[in-house]
């Protein structure tokens, strides 16, 4: 399973109550729910949902736990304060105009002593992408910034988190978009390239020989940039 937070970093253990806003088809949420957290994911898009919200269902009741989706947006979670032990916000931060607002709903919904992951792409595979044309920005529901990790943290902190670390991730999944970029992104799928690389990130998933060279990928052109954070102070009233 592809994922992009380090469950472990982000101290998931069983029972935990987790969030996943902006979870797409839910892989983070599976990821999670194996592990013996109770999930809830959380995202725009129907579609994703309607994908994955069935087979979440499903395999939480194999295991006897919470696996849910539903369908809402980062600034208004239909969550009471407090609700959640952990909290994953995978690349939904550079798709948003005010992320400080949706920092500061997190911190809402995270107790006090839970941790947050929230990734968004490395400025450098940004600014290559760039580049090599416009459609990646400008693309419907395509990113609005390119942020330096400095920024987040910073608008994490203002929001009540102290980050705690930092990771990065999808070194195969640079030049798979710059790739994408360089044959024209929306009619990238029609090339024979694109697809033979998407076989090949897909063979990835399963090999341990490739998953050490990406980790080597890792520290030199990494796709993502993890922040690793706790929620501080007292629950908000």
């Amino acid at each position: 399973m592809l994922l992009t937070v380090d469950l472990e970093q982000l101290r998931v253990q069983p029972g935990d109550r987790l969030l996943d806003a902006g979870c797409g088809e839910g892989r983070h949420c599976f990821g999670a729910l194996e592990r013996g957290a109770r999930v809830v994911g959380l995202d725009l898009d129907r579609p994703s949902l309607d994908a994955g919200a069935g087979r979440l269902r499903g395999r939480a009741g194999e295991l006897g736990s919470l696996g849910a989706m539903i369908h809402g947006n980062a600034f208004q979670l239909p969550f009471p304060d407090a609700s959640f032990d952990r909290v994953i916000c995978s690349e939904v931060m550079e798709h948003v105009h005010d992320y400080r607002a949706a920092a500061r709903e997190l911190a809402r919904v995270t107790r006090p002593g839970g941790t947050v992951a929230v990734t968004i792409p490395t400025a450098t595979s940004e600014h290559l992408y760039l580049r090599l044309g416009d459609e990646y920005f400008e693309s419907p529901g395509g990113h609005i910034r390119i942020f330096k990790p400095r920024d987040l943290a910073q608008g994490l902190a203002a929001a009540g988190f102290a980050t705690l670390s930092c990771g990065f991730a999808h070194g195969f999944h640079t030049p798979y978009w710059v790739l994408r970029s360089a044959v024209h992104l929306p009619d990238a799928d029609q090339s024979a390239l694109v697809r033979a690389y998407r076989r090949f990130l897909i063979m990835a998933t399963a090999s341990p020989f490739l998953a050490r060279v990406e980790d080597l990928l890792n520290r030199i052109c990494p796709k993502s940039v993890i922040l690793y954070a706790e929620r501080r102070g007292e629950a908000p009233a």
